[in-house]
C-alpha cells in the first residue's frame, strides 16, 4: 500500500479535476485523470476506444494508464493526489454491466492508495457536460454510486468532500491527508 497516495473519485462534472488542479498549485504532486486523455487521444487520431464506442478497450486504456500513473508516482515523496485511480476502471465496468477483467481486479487488490478517499458527490449546482464529458445527470449521479460502493467493497474509507467552492474543498482534502 502507498500511504501517501489519495484518490478523488466520484461521478463526472462533479468538481474533481477543478479540486486537483487547486491542489497542484498549492504545491502538491497530482496525478491527471486518465479517461479524459484517452478520450483525447482516441478522438485526435480516430480511435474507437472511447466509452461510446467500445466501452471494453477504453475501459482497458484506463487500467494501462493508471498502473503506468501508480507506478511513476512511486518515485515521489508527499502526498500524491490521484484524479481517479485503478479502482476506477473496476467502477466504470461495473456501472457499464461489462464483465471485470480478473487482471483488473488483481490491479485493484495490488495497487493500493491510502485507505482514506475522497468522494465527490454528485452536485447539481455544478454539474457540466463538455465534448469528452457526455454523461447525462442521471448517470453521473449513478457513477458517483458505483464508485462509492466499488472503493467500500475493496475496504477503503470514504470521506465525501463538501458541496463548497473548490479552495473549501482542497482546504478540506489537506485537512483530512494522513500519511
Amino acid at each position: 500500500m502507498s500511504d501517501h497516495f489519495f484518490i478523488v473519485t466520484g461521478g463526472p462534472g462533479a468538481g474533481k479535476t477543478s479540486l486537483i488542479e487547486d491542489l497542484a498549485c498549492r504545491g502538491f504532486h497530482t496525478i491527471p485523470e486518465s479517461g479524459r486523455a484517452i478520450i483525447q487521444d482516441e478522438t485526435r487520431r480516430g480511435g474507437s476506444a472511447l466509452p461510446w464506442a467500445d466501452r471494453t478497450a477504453y475501459a482497458e486504456r484506463m487500467l494501462r494508464r493508471d498502473l503506468d500513473a501508480y507506478r511513476a508516482a512511486q518515485t515521489r515523496s508527499g502526498p500524491v493526489i490521484f484524479d481517479r485511480g485503478v479502482p476506477d476502471v473496476l467502477g466504470y465496468l461495473t456501472l457499464c454491466r461489462l464483465p471485470v477483467p480478473p487482471q483488473a481486479a488483481a490491479a485493484a487488490k495490488t495497487a493500493r492508495y491510502n485507505r482514506r478517499v475522497f468522494l465527490a458527490p454528485y452536485w447539481d449546482e455544478i454539474f457540466t457536460q463538455d465534448a469528452e464529458r457526455k454523461q447525462s445527470r442521471a448517470e453521473a449521479e449513478a457513477t458517483c454510486a458505483v464508485m462509492r460502493a466499488t472503493y467500500a467493497a475493496l475496504g477503503y474509507d470514504i470521506m465525501e468532500l463538501p458541496r463548497a467552492d473548490t479552495a473549501r474543498r482542497a482546504d478540506f482534502v489537506m485537512a483530512h491527508l494522513d500519511c
